[in-house]
């Protein structure tokens, strides 16, 4: 087996145990709160969604500064850097004694992470070309698998062992994961001294007049934000198709996974379609899928058309992750992508802290279907920006190293 190939599956099974732990606290996080003395029902809801929002409002930030650090002493180390610092701050949420420490905790959660991101550069550097749609495709499954039992893995663990021992138990899986990656992930790193010289302004305003990566990034926000856009109604929107619905919680929380669960489907598949026929052509036909896809959830009857409608949007969205990591691989010098994937999922970040608010805001203000007709003009406008640049500038490369 060649190095790249047990990196990758290596790589999978931490980002599945790294993706897990960054999505278990959902179901018991008010919970959490409320044992921590917010008893008033305002100051829950309110504290909730800071305590929520506080790590990827703070990653947002950080995680340029990662992938530059990543690109001057290795990938690998900034994996085993990020999978202790969040093992430690996960369990130190355990301890926590009131919901300032908690949001505080939340916010070092999100300065201290940055492992998705850095084995995805690290896999991106370590596999060949021909292969790297496949590769990160498949290891986009790790993450997105561990998101979705996440939850399931938080609600039963706490109703068994305590919410408290959850954290410590979390932190425990965390660093053997470390440990794993420490001993058993390689990677060749050559270090480009002129190229870390680069100051993020430089960087910055040449990354813009390359006029295609900026576009792929808007691409990984809005694909997220119509990811996310849905979780603050769609409890609501269930019960609206459903009225007299028994088990409403299960059925909501199959509505929001269904697209989990088409994009592990599909994202290997799609990767190795990428691979095959360019990276370019699968982006933009998903983009365009997925906004067509959008439309008719706005139409639904039940619950189980719009399930169904979730599901084959996650097979079309399999194909957008893959397919920019495989850009970004190819347009960004090997001695740059650490800061590039760092930026990349800077706007991941973003459009989770913007999704949720854009859909709370829009169903507010409109009807709850709103906010299927405003994603869906979103990811169209963002396919015609994205066809623009890839076409106008396919004979570019980025800047040299």
């Amino acid at each position: 087996m060649e190095t790249w190939q047990r990196n990758l599956y290596i790589l999978w099974m931490t980002n599945f145990i790294m993706g897990a732990g960054m999505s278990l606290v959902i179901p018991f996080l008010p919970l959490y709160i409320q044992q921590l003395g917010v008893h008033s029902l305002s100051n829950l809801e309110r504290w909730s969604g800071l305590v929520f929002a506080a790590t990827f409002l703070v990653s947002a930030f950080v995680q340029p500064l990662w992938g530059r650090l990543a690109d001057r002493v290795g990938r690998k180390f900034i994996l085993i850097r990020s999978g202790a610092g969040m093992a430690i701050v996960m369990a130190a949420m355990g301890l926590a004694q009131n919901v300032w420490e908690l949001f505080a905790l939340r916010g070092l959660l999100g300065a201290v992470a940055g492992f998705i991101v850095s084995a995805t550069a690290l896999q991106a550097t370590q596999t060949p070309p021909e292969q790297a749609g496949r590769a990160l495709g498949t290891l986009q499954t790790g993450a997105v698998a561990g998101n979705l039992i996440g939850p399931l893995l938080g609600g039963i663990l706490a109703d068994t062992i305590g919410i408290r021992n959850v954290f410590f138990l979390t932190g425990v899986l965390q660093i053997l994961a470390t440990i794993v990656v420490m001993f058993f992930v390689k990677e060749h790193f050559h270090p480009n001294t002129s190229a870390n010289q680069m100051s993020d302004r430089e960087f910055l305003r040449k990354l813009g007049n390359t006029g295609i990566i900026l576009p792929l990034f808007v691409v990984t926000m809005v694909m997220q934000m119509g990811y996310l856009s849905i979780e603050p109604i769609v409890t609501i929107y269930v019960r609206q198709l459903q009225p007299h619905a028994i088990h409403l919680s299960t059925l909501s929380g199959a509505t929001f996974a269904a697209i989990g669960l088409g994009n592990i489907i599909s994202a290997p598949r799609l990767g190795r379609l990428a691979d095959q026929i360019g990276a370019q052509k699968v982006l933009l036909v998903s983009l365009v899928i997925a906004a067509l896809l959008y439309l008719p959830q706005a139409y639904v009857r039940n619950v189980y058309q719009l399930i169904i409608l979730r599901l084959v949007l996650g097979l079309a969205i399999g194909g957008l992750q893959p397919s920019i990591q495989a850009l970004i691989r190819r347009y960004a010098p090997t001695s740059m992508q650490g800061r590039t994937f760092g930026f990349n999922s800077s706007f991941m970040f973003a459009g989770s802290l913007v999704g949720p608010l854009l859909g709370g805001f829009v169903s507010s203000l409109w009807r709850i279907e709103s906010i299927f007709y405003v994603t869906s003009v979103l990811f169209i406008l963002d396919a015609l920006w994205l066809y623009y640049a890839l076409y106008r500038y396919r004979s570019h490369t980025f800047f040299v190293s």
